[in-house]
């Protein structure tokens, strides 16, 4: 059995949420260049609005200034994300968060190999406001994964301790959090990981 890798921080607060999706290939040669074409995908930030569908968040990763970048992800770079409706003063009309850690186990002559990414709720780069320009907290993370064992290979996200940030400093800002970290607690953000799980495997 695959080994869950240990990315996927410890459950303490808040809510959280569990996606993932499966695809068993035909033999292990398959099963191999179905994980290498995923974790490509899982690696390019800024298509993933292209598997998730036209009513999803937009992505863009950039460096650790703000800056966008097209290039192979590193710890330290940002997602900028729009999701539709209204942005937050504090993310400049977007939401950020930071990767914190990628692990890699990628051996294509193993019987399973994997690689995780989490990101978590983080300041706008591009100021010098270090209030969390997130409608999630500083607590809350996510966990992008994509794993191979023998002929399964599946794509999941974890999100761990989320409850909406009401701490930006901006009231207008900690109202529209409230709202919207609600709404993807409710299952809203559900439904686009279970679309982007989807794609990265399709």
């Amino acid at each position: 059995m695959l080994p869950q890798p240990t990315t996927i921080p410890e459950q303490h607060t808040g809510g959280k949420s569990d996606n993932w999706f499966s695809i068993i290939a035909d033999t292990d040669k398959g099963a191999a260049s179905l994980f290498k074409t995923a974790v490509e995908r899982l690696l390019d930030v800024n298509n993933w609005s292209r598997l998730c569908g036209i009513s999803s968040a937009s992505f863009r990763l950039t460096d650790e200034k703000g800056t966008e970048v097209d290039r192979p992800i590193k710890p330290g770079d940002h997602f900028r994300i729009d999701i539709p409706g209204p942005g937050t003063v504090t993310g400049k009309g977007y939401d950020w968060v930071e990767i914190e850690k990628i692990e890699p186990h990628l051996n294509p002559c193993a019987e399973w190999e994997a690689i995780a990414i989490t990101v978590r709720s983080a300041p706008n780069p591009l100021n010098e406001d270090q209030h969390t320009a997130h409608f999630f907290s500083e607590e809350a993370t996510s966990t992008f994964l994509v794993k191979r064992d023998k002929k399964r290979v599946t794509a999941e996200v974890h999100g761990r301790n989320e409850k909406p940030n009401t701490a930006t400093g901006n009231t207008l800002d900690n109202l529209r959090n409230t709202v919207v970290g609600t709404a993807a607690l409710t299952g809203f953000s559900d439904i686009q990981w279970k679309q982007l799980v989807k794609g990265i495997l399709s």
